[in-house]
């Protein structure tokens, strides 16, 4: 069932005084919880009550909210502006996520009843750029904010800054240019954390002394899904003095390596971070990342050897490569074949039992296998023959090399 409205969408009026009107959100007592009394009769068949109950925090996301109300209501629902705003003096969280408010339009000093919101969550509103910046002014305490599914594809620049800020979470947007993330840095110098998974972000543009100046403060930064397909773009993360945190997968850039040799070059390009993907490094894994990055790049030619080679060169040294041991067991051994006086080169299986074995070498020494008692020697071994007498044990637990004898010895009646 559809929430009642008109064809455009329901007004903010109309969904403030059904959800909070005193039959569907009774009176609780306690910190941040008000009663705004709206004392201007209301035009006729107006949805304003003539109470409110206002909690600290107002969720209104996926309402249906397309516009603010008719000329009436608005006055109607807003008299005595100032007496509503100190009736709410505690709202810390807004979430308006999900309500079509493309065309919504603040004036200047309209929103001071937000004075004291710190996290806002406009998700998936096509709310406007202006209008984000016009509520970062009127917001003096905001912290973090949500940004995601908008569709920006671009940002404007302000010369106003929120010096608050410490999260932007603009996710599943079209910031593809890094001349708009640059922007951030300049309206958000506080920022500790910056999420952008999901832009598809192409590079990282700016230089050391640039990246170093525009954000003095990240901390945490999540780049999933961007578009990077050099190694340059992930060092210049390491010109943000403060990176502790990097969120990064899914980019074109890794695709070609396993598991393992992403995370330990990206560990290795990447020397002041503590946590990759949301996982712990250690310095145990650092260490072991920096000299697979060495031996990883042995055989590059000099002109392609990435920068962070030769600083880790000067810290480890040159390396060379580790040695290649094959731990599989082994299935098949070559080994000589003792009978008296004859000498016979066989092959045998080492996943047969020694009953096995017997049965094989009937045809070799001519004796039955109730006939023939059979030994190993271990030519590598100074202990002597070891009678094989148990007919149900495997031969790999006798760890037969190529090159062993097994001796066979017929029974005397």
């Amino acid at each position: 069932m559809e929430p009642p409205g008109d064809k455009y969408g329901r007004t903010f009026v109309e969904v403030m005084s059904e959800k909070y009107s005193p039959d569907n959100f009774p009176l609780r007592r306690g910190p941040g919880m008000a009663v705004v009394v709206v004392p201007t009769p209301a035009p006729q068949g107006s949805p304003v009550k003539d109470r409110l109950n206002l909690p600290i925090v107002l969720v209104l996301n996926s309402c249906g909210i397309s516009r603010a109300g008719d000329r009436a209501e608005i006055a109607a629902f807003c008299a005595h502006i100032s007496k509503i705003v100190s009736n709410i003096p505690n709202l810390e969280f807004l979430n308006l996520s999900s309500n079509p408010l493309a065309e919504m339009t603040i004036e200047p000093r309209s929103a001071e009843g937000l004075s004291r919101v710190r996290r806002l969550v406009l998700n998936n509103t096509r709310v406007s750029w202006d209008t984000v910046m016009l509520l970062t002014t009127e917001i003096p305490e905001l912290e973090q904010l949500f940004l995601c599914l908008n569709e920006y594809s671009g940002v404007s620049a302000s010369s106003v800054v929120c010096p608050t800020l410490r999260l932007l979470h603009i996710t599943d947007n079209s910031l593809q240019d890094w001349a708009e993330v640059r922007k951030f840095g300049t309206m958000f110098p506080s920022l500790e954390t910056l999420v952008m998974a999901n832009n598809n972000l192409v590079s990282i543009d700016d230089n050391k002394d640039i990246l170093q100046r525009l954000f003095p403060n990240l901390r945490s930064i999540n780049l999933h899904n961007s578009g990077f397909n050099r190694w340059e773009d992930i060092e210049k993360l390491n010109f943000f003095p403060k990176l502790e945190e990097v969120r990064l997968q899914g980019i074109p850039l890794l695709q070609t390596y396993t598991n393992t040799e992403r995370r330990s070059l990206m560990i290795a390009q990447l020397p002041s971070i503590s946590l990759l993907n949301g996982s712990v490094v250690t310095d145990c894994e650092r260490e072991d990342a920096e000299r697979f990055f060495i031996r990883y790049h042995l055989d590059y030619p000099e002109e392609e050897l990435p920068y962070r080679y030769h600083s880790l060169v000067t810290k480890y040294g040159k390396l060379e490569p580790l040695a290649e041991i094959d731990l599989r067991p082994r299935f098949v051994a070559q080994v000589e074949v003792h009978c008296e006086e004859k000498v016979e080169q066989l092959s045998i299986r080492l996943d047969q039992t020694v009953a096995e074995l017997k049965k094989q070498l009937t045809t070799v020494v001519q004796l039955s296998t109730n006939s023939m008692r059979i030994y190993y020697i271990d030519k590598c071994s100074a202990f002597g023959p070891e009678e094989m007498k148990y007919n149900t044990r495997a031969l790999h637990s006798y760890s037969i090399q190529d090159g062993d004898e097994i001796l066979v010895v017929p029974k005397t009646k």
